[in-house]
């Protein structure tokens, strides 16, 4: 018996995820995603949020990140387990699905692990482009792994970033780093300390894999008037901004509940005053008020930007051949009966 077409859930594989992003191209589709995700923020007090649902061990993390606007579902299965690159496996992997809230049925199932790097860039640079001062243009991208050239062309295409210097513990992360980002157009400094990077960044980013309370910006070396795009403390025990910086900026996150439990702001008290980020697309609070200010985007990651990220994906590979239709319902003729759809499938 074959699946009637209702029954197919559109499918995007790892391959099939790439061929669509060349399709699109990378700055388009950054610039896309950073588009959904704005639109999405904007109407932010329509969404179920909760904070995301994690299980923790010794070696890293397993998390569901569930969400819904009324209409349409969304949830995304990710990992981060530091340790894997040293058996050459990912520290990230992720897959998401987006359903119809009145049917309950799937309309996506994708890869979410090269998803998630566009989305996670799309949103920071997003946010740069809110917060940062004017007329930016030079970044300090310190931890070069798997985020980090995606963190640089998003900055690039959203946030009008020309020059990006980088750093990383690895001399090897930062060659791979600086390789990949060859004709991009982008100015490339490769630099041997944190400190000699961020010299003459008005945009610092820190991406770091280590679950660990680490100190990768100390408060002598951030000087007024930077944007900071803090994306690498998410999760419990895991930090990368020295409190006292915390203490003198104004501090943008996602939602709070979340952020204060996996962010940076883990090291302050719990009522240490932060603005939402929506708030700030939606012009219900200030963002940047001085040229001295620094701000920081204590960015965790959060179940709407990858829901905004799912409805992108579905919009476009509608008429393309970039998904596999999927036999992942059952289709019984008499929606009572799946036992004898059971039984007539017997050959």
């Amino acid at each position: 018996m074959q699946p009637s077409d209702k029954a197919l859930v559109p499918f995007v594989s790892v391959d099939h995820m790439m061929q669509l992003i060349h399709h699109i191209g990378v700055q388009n589709m950054l610039r896309g995603l950073a588009d959904y995700i704005e639109d999405d923020f904007k109407r932010w007090e329509l969404f179920d949020k909760t904070p995301r649902v994690a299980s923790h061990s010794a070696e890293g993390v397993i998390e569901l990140m569930p969400t819904s606007d009324g209409e349409t579902y969304g949830f995304k299965y990710v990992n981060g387990h530091p340790k894997n690159t040293a058996d050459g496996l990912q520290t990230v992997t992720a897959f998401g699905l987006l359903a119809d809230v009145n049917t309950g049925y799937p309309v996506l199932l994708t890869e979410m692990t090269m998803l998630t790097a566009l989305r996670t860039a799309a949103t920071s640079a997003m946010v740069a482009r809110a917060l940062a001062p004017k007329g930016a243009t030079t970044m300090a991208m310190i931890g070069n792994g798997a985020q980090s050239e995606f963190q640089s062309v998003a900055m690039q295409a959203i946030a009008g970033v020309t020059h990006v210097r980088l750093y990383d513990t690895d001399p090897a992360a930062t060659a791979k780093c600086a390789a990949n980002l060859n004709g991009t157009g982008l100015q490339v400094t490769a630099c041997t300390t944190a400190e000699e990077a961020i010299e003459g960044a008005q945009i610092l980013t820190t991406c770091t894999a280590d679950k660990a309370y680490a100190t990768i910006l100390t408060d002598n070396m951030v000087g007024e008037g930077v944007h900071i795009n803090a994306i690498g403390g998410d999760c419990p025990g895991k930090t990368e901004i020295a409190p006292a910086i915390l203490q003198r900026g104004d501090i943008f996150v996602e939602y709070p509940p979340q952020t204060r439990v996996e962010g940076d702001i883990q090291q302050l008290p719990d009522d240490h005053p932060v603005t939402e980020i929506w708030q700030v697309l939606a012009g219900k609070a200030p963002g940047r008020t001085s040229a001295k200010q620094i701000t920081i985007f204590d960015s965790v990651g959060f179940a709407i930007e990858d829901f905004s990220a799912l409805r992108y994906v579905r919009d476009r590979i509608d008429g393309t051949p970039y998904f596999h239709p999927l036999d992942l319902l059952a289709d019984p003729d008499d929606p009572r009966d799946l036992f004898g759809m059971l039984h007539r499938a017997i050959v």
